[in-house]
């Protein structure tokens, strides 16, 4: 079983050598590496391109690394791809070394399983916090979200997650989010209670400006509210407003 790591870079070269070297260091050795950089303006082409076996897909049209263009990124990452599992990663990120092999393995293990989760160490400011599995993981709209990077999806089923998610009416709707809501209600999902992926967390991140409580995240917030009841219509099931809907809506019309 091939697995196939696609990873989505805009402006990171400063982290590309810790997310391919966690790469190659991984013990499970049938792996293809792909990257689709959108347009970078500093050295992440000329960083990445000092590996070997590893495929670039260069996007030299778009100037805007926003969540849309993010999700895009991985579609067309994916389209390029050979492998019969698909391992989102963000260039930021990186995996522990045996990650893909246990994944795999549950895989092999169990070929009704489409969609595994697994949990991030999550760096900031030098610390590293372990990120344990919660009973009320997609259980309310939001939940525990997890890190793109801790996504990984069965190839066969992964049209089925984008022709039911890839939509550019809501465009700062992070692929995270998009796929949490499709796992829990369109399909089953299954999350590993280890920590298999180290997720960054900084000011320089891509999702920093939307601070919590900012304007722009109150009007992202009205955006996911808005791109839920779409969801769930395009689905045919029922869209029931909580009070954050509600809360949410308020706040905008104050805001704008």
């Amino acid at each position: 079983m091939k697995a196939s790591v696609v990873i989505a870079n805009y402006n990171n070269a400063k982290y590309i050598d810790d997310c391919i070297k966690s790469l190659i260091s991984q013990t499970y050795k049938n792996i293809e590496i792909i990257f689709f950089d959108d347009n970078s303006k500093d050295n992440s082409i000329e960083t990445i391109k000092k590996f070997n076996n590893v495929k670039v897909i260069e996007n030299k049209s778009q100037t805007n690394f926003g969540s849309f263009n993010q999700m895009n990124a991985f579609k067309k990452a994916i389209e390029a791809s050979n492998g019969d599992i698909i391992f989102f990663l963000d260039s930021d990120d990186f995996f522990h070394e045996n990650k893909i092999e246990k994944i795999i393995n549950i895989f092999l293990n169990d070929n009704n399983k489409n969609i595994i989760y697994d949990l991030p160490i999550i760096i900031k400011n030098s610390t590293k916090t372990y990120q344990k599995k919660t009973n009320n993981f997609l259980k309310t709209y939001w939940g525990y979200i997890h890190p793109t990077s801790c996504i990984t999806i069965r190839k066969k089923f992964i049209n089925k997650v984008f022709d039911s998610t890839f939509n550019n009416r809501f465009p700062n709707i992070w692929l995270d989010l998009r796929i949490l809501l499709f796992s829990k209600y369109v399909h089953t999902y299954d999350v590993i209670n280890e920590n298999l992926t180290y997720y960054r967390q900084s000011d320089e991140n891509v999702s920093s400006k939307f601070k919590k409580y900012s304007k722009s995240w109150w009007i992202r917030r009205d955006e996911a509210h808005n791109y839920f009841s779409d969801f769930m219509k395009k689905n045919n099931l029922r869209f029931q407003k909580n009070l954050d809907y509600y809360f949410t809506k308020m706040i905008n019309k104050l805001i704008k």
